[in-house]
């Protein structure tokens, strides 16, 4: 099959990418509506927060409709999906996804629109979204010029970091990242790292048994990380491949609790699960999910499964948060 085809992309000479597929997004909205539909409540309320001018990249913050004035909530960091290559915090989908886990984790949630590749390979991504967790760690180390929802609402006690797909890697990286850095007072609590976009040069049995998968075929995989890893880098760099030997083997162990899931029906389970493993051989205690159907990234698309994944996390993120007292 023709990846570009399947991605409805024209890539360019140059190495950039034009996409022939309207995506859509929607805006943030901060305010309450004045006549909500009791069919479709109002989950969340969101605005955007300028990050980098020069880079045009923003945070979203979400938090609950309702929440009691002064509780302090979880900070969940979100990271979307698209191989690197496609999307934004806007997409949709995502802004759709943020709503819900404001509601349902009861926390707010930053999302954050880093910029993507091939324009911008990485680490690009991982430094913009580095420079958001710092950003968040600078808003609490100065409460009188901090945002007003984090000052009122944010817990810096309780951080995670999380994403799906390409942000499940970004989430990952960011905990190493994180390891290195004076980042008081906040305390990342865990990474919650939902179908995990990793690969390498070596086929596993599920790339191979879902070779043609049509969500994300073998082809398009390849392709997307073509575009996004440095140039001249193959799916063994230690951004695409973590079980790479010595791939930041001293630090793995300091990570906080991790939460990993899957599906069988997804062509990088093998490579999660492989990556749990390794995970749990250094020492990190690690709460797998790996379901027997369904495909990847599976909560951007299906709402029930959805919904079923965010009950999981909110467990993992509760229970990380009393385990810590």
């Amino acid at each position: 099959m023709d990846p570009s085809t399947f991605l409805q992309v024209s890539l360019n000479p140059d190495g950039s990418v034009v996409s022939h597929k309207i995506e859509p997004s929607l805006p943030a909205v901060d305010t309450p509506e004045p006549n909500p539909d009791p069919a479709n409540p109002q989950l969340a309320l969101s605005r955007d927060v300028p990050l980098n001018p020069a880079h045009k990249t923003f945070i979203r913050i979400y938090r609950p409709i309702q929440v009691q004035p002064g509780a302090k909530l979880p900070i969940v960091f979100y990271y979307h999906g698209g191989c690197f290559v496609l999307y934004s915090a806007k997409s949709i989908a995502f802004h759709k996804g943020c709503e819900a886990m404001a509601f349902m984790y009861n926390a707010l949630i930053l999302a954050v629109d880093f910029r993507l590749a091939p324009e911008h390979r990485l680490p690009a991504a991982y430094d913009d979204c580095m420079e958001a967790l710092l950003w968040v760690r600078d808003q609490a180390r100065d409460i009188s010029r901090c945002d007003p929802w984090l000052r009122e609402h944010g817990d810096f006690s309780r951080v995670f970091l999380s994403g799906v797909s390409a942000g499940g890697n970004i989430a990952y990286q960011l905990g190493l990242r994180a390891l290195d850095v004076d980042l008081s007072p906040l305390t990342i609590a865990g990474l919650v790292i939902n179908f995990p976009y990793f690969g390498g040069v070596q086929r596993t049995k599920s790339e191979l048994r879902l070779v043609n998968d049509t969500v994300l075929p073998l082809a398009t995989s390849d392709l997307m990380w073509s575009l996004a890893l440095p140039k001249g880098a193959d799916r063994d760099h230690e951004y695409c491949n973590p079980i790479v030997a010595g791939s930041h083997d001293e630090k793995i162990g300091r990570l906080p609790r991790c939460y990993v899931d899957a599906n069988e029906g997804d062509p990088l389970v093998d490579k999660a699960r492989e990556f749990a493993e390794k995970l749990k051989s250094r020492g990190v205690h690690v709460v797998t999910r790996f379901q027997e159907d369904g495909f990847h990234a599976i909560e951007a698309f299906d709402q029930s499964r959805a919904m079923a994944t965010f009950q999981a996390v909110k467990e993992f993120i509760y229970t990380t948060a009393r385990s810590a007292l």
